[in-house]
C-alpha cells in the first residue's frame, strides 16, 4: 500500500472538477492506497466594476420581469458564496478525503508532514496557467529535488492545443520540473505534442479519471442521496449560454418530442448537488451538451447525445476524447452542422464500451508502472 497524494485545482462548485477528484481518489483506493486529495483554496474573488453592474441587471430582470422572488437586487458575492457552495461543499465532505486547507500554492510546503510516498497531479485543465495560478506548482517544482517522492501526473489538461499563455520562464521551469516526473500523462491528444515540443517529454494519452469508474459507481451516490427521477427525458447542460444555441437545442427538442431539463445554477440559490445533476444524465434519453464533462457522462452512462463545441474553454478536449471512441461526427460548432441526421444517427454503445475497457487497461498500466504498485 502507498500513501499517495493528489494534486488538482482547487475543489469547488464545478460538477466535472469535484468529479474526477472523486474518481481518480477513489480508483486509486479500489487498488489498496492510501489516498488523500490537497485541499486547495481559490483565491478570494473580487468581482470587476462591469461584472457588479452586470449581476444587479440580471437580479433587476429576475424579480420585476420574471417576477421571481429575491430579497435584495445588489449581488452577494463573497458572503453568498457559503450559501450557493453548500451542496458541493458536503460533496466534498462526504466523499473526498482531503488533508489540511492550504490557502495557496506557496503552501505546499505543508504537505511534507504527511509523508506521502507519491503525488499525482491531474486531472482537469491543471496545466493551463490562467485556470491554474503558480503553475509551476502543478509541476512539483517544490519536489524536483525530492527523490524519495514518486511524482506523477495523471490526465493532465493543457485544456487548449498550445502554450501561449506561458511565459518563457515558466516553459523552463516547469519544463525542468517535467523531466524529474517518474511518469507524465496527459488528457488530450494534443497534450501528447506539447509535452513533446515545448517541454522534451514524452506522455502518455490516457482518459479522464472520470471514466476509469463505472456507471454503477455513480448510481450508487445517486441511490444514497436518494434523488428523484428527473423532470424531464432530455439533459441540457450547456454552460456558455446564446441565442444560437437555445435554438440548436429547440431543433433537438423538436426533432426527437423529448421534454428538456436542467441541472444548473439558477440565481443565488445554491448549485444542486452533484448526484442530482448525475441523475440527469442517467435519466436522459438525448443529452446536448458544451461542456466536456457533459459529453464524458454521456458516453459512460451509454446516451445518445450532440456536443457543441465550446472554444473559450478549449476544444481540443472535446475533439479529443471524442476520437478516441470515434464519436468525432457528434460535434457541432454552429447551428448550420446540426442536421436531422446527426440528430438521429445512432451510437454503437457495444463498441464504445469495449474501447473504454481497453483505455482503462492502459491507465492502470501506467498507473502501476509510475507509482510503483
Amino acid at each position: 500500500m502507498k500513501k499517495i497524494g493528489i494534486l488538482t485545482q482547487p475543489l469547488a462548485n464545478n460538477y466535472g472538477g469535484l468529479l474526477q477528484a472523486f474518481a481518480l481518489q477513489r480508483y486509486l483506493v479500489k487498488q489498496g492506497h492510501n489516498v488523500l486529495t490537497v485541499d486547495l483554496v481559490a483565491k478570494h474573488y473580487q468581482p470587476t466594476l462591469n461584472q457588479m453592474l452586470k449581476a444587479i441587471l440580471a437580479n433587476i430582470v429576475r424579480r420585476y420581469i420574471l417576477r421571481k422572488p429575491l430579497k435584495k437586487l445588489m449581488p452577494r458575492f463573497e458572503e453568498n458564496k457559503a450559501y450557493v457552495g453548500k451542496n458541493t461543499r458536503r460533496f466534498v465532505a462526504e466523499y473526498i478525503n482531503t488533508t489540511q486547507k492550504l490557502m495557496g500554492v506557496d503552501e505546499l510546503n505543508y504537505l511534507d508532514g504527511y509523508n506521502f510516498d507519491a503525488v499525482v497531479v491531474g486531472s482537469d485543465q491543471v496545466w493551463r496557467p490562467a485556470y491554474s495560478p503558480g503553475i509551476e506548482s502543478f509541476f512539483l517544482s517544490h519536489l524536483a529535488n525530492n527523490s524519495d517522492i514518486k511524482k506523477v501526473s495523471y490526465a493532465a489538461s493543457f485544456g487548449v492545443d498550445h502554450c501561449n499563455e506561458y511565459t518563457q520562464s515558466q516553459l523552463a521551469e516547469c519544463s525542468a520540473a517535467l523531466h524529474k516526473f517518474d511518469g507524465v500523462s496527459v488528457r488530450e491528444d494534443s497534450g501528447v505534442e506539447l509535452c513533446k515540443e515545448h517541454f522534451g517529454v514524452q506522455a502518455t494519452h490516457v482518459i479522464d479519471p472520470t471514466m476509469l469508474l463505472d456507471p454503477s459507481d455513480y448510481i450508487e451516490l445517486i441511490e444514497k442521496d436518494k434523488i428523484k427521477k428527473s423532470n424531464g427525458n432530455m439533459m441540457v447542460y450547456v454552460l456558455d449560454k446564446s441565442q444560437e444555441k437555445r435554438n440548436m437545442i429547440a431543433q433537438v427538442v423538436s426533432e426527437k418530442e423529448l421534454n428538456p431539463y436542467t441541472i444548473i445554477l439558477e440565481g443565488n440559490n445554491p448549485f444542486p448537488p452533484v448526484t442530482e445533476w448525475l441523475r440527469g444524465f442517467m435519466d436522459a434519453e438525448y443529452v446536448v451538451t458544451d461542456s466536456f464533462h457533459g459529453v464524458v457522462f454521456s458516453i459512460l452512462f451509454n446516451k445518445p447525445f450532440i456536443a457543441i463545441g465550446n472554444e473559450g474553454r478549449g476544444l481540443s478536449r472535446f475533439t479529443s476524447v471524442l476520437k478516441v471512441f470515434g464519436l468525432e461526427s457528434r460535434l457541432v460548432l454552429t447551428h448550420s452542422d446540426l442536421t436531422s441526421e446527426k440528430i438521429n444517427s445512432p451510437i454503437d454503445y457495444e463498441k464504445v464500451n469495449e474501447i473504454r475497457e481497453a483505455e482503462k487497461q492502459k491507465a492502470a498500466v501506467f498507473l502501476r508502472k509510475s507509482i510503483g504498485f
